[in-house]
């Protein structure tokens, strides 16, 4: 592999970045996205247990915010209600629907980056193609006006330009492969936490708002 590489040129270098880069992406969003630590199936009965019969103590609430993307959105409702007894549900919900595009802000960290690469790394390989192309063909012409082309070395010189082709295929296509999949991921999430987040604005209306 590091002979091809080496055979392939310079333009091949910057696929080997995007390499680098759209994994590191991937094993970062792999973590970051675990469902522990976005909405764990529990958390939403667990907040909804803590304030059925009134708001709880601030370090319980500072605890929720700390465990997970959904729990800072939750924690968000009980100090606007904690900070502003006056608050109504309207009050209540902008305030967990603005804490809700943070957190969706979060999630989606990274992921326009590695579907740039994803977008990019075909036309980096075609452009370190041509490049080889033209070079190769520039070095046989010159060749060929002394009479000595080399039919063979023309050969090895565009297979190995078509690596850079090859290796940006290589780095495109599971970079695609990861966007969409954590795209996916995102959107049920957020999904999920929007449900989660009517029904804790609810069960704050029956409880701790009084119907205001």
């Amino acid at each position: 592999m590091l002979s091809i590489i080496q055979a392939a040129g310079w333009p091949i270098w910057p696929l080997v970045a995007c390499s680098i880069l759209a994994l590191a992406l991937i094993f970062e969003r792999f973590t970051a996205l675990k469902t522990a630590r976005v909405a764990p199936p529990a958390l939403l009965d667990e907040a909804i247990s803590v304030s059925f019969r009134g708001l709880p103590s601030e370090e319980v609430v500072n605890q929720l915010s700390q465990s997970s993307a959904l729990g800072e959105v939750l924690a968000t409702g009980l100090r606007t209600l904690r900070n502003h007894p006056d608050s109504n549900e309207e009050e209540v919900r902008a305030a967990m629907e603005g804490a809700g595009r943070a957190a969706a802000h979060k999630l989606e960290k990274y992921l326009s980056a590695l579907a740039t690469i994803a977008s990019a790394a075909p036309l980096l390989g075609l452009l370190g193609t041509v490049i080889g192309m033209i070079e190769i063909f520039g070095s046989q012409s010159g060749a060929s006006a002394t009479g000595g082309g080399n039919p063979a070395q023309l050969a090895q010189g565009i297979s190995i330009a078509l690596y850079n082709t090859a290796f940006g295929l290589m780095v495109a296509i599971p970079a695609l492969i990861f966007w969409r999949y954590f795209r996916a991921r995102v959107d049920g999430y957020l999904l999920g936490m929007e449900l989660a987040c009517e029904k804790f604005v609810r069960h704050l209306a029956r409880t701790s708002l009084g119907g205001k």
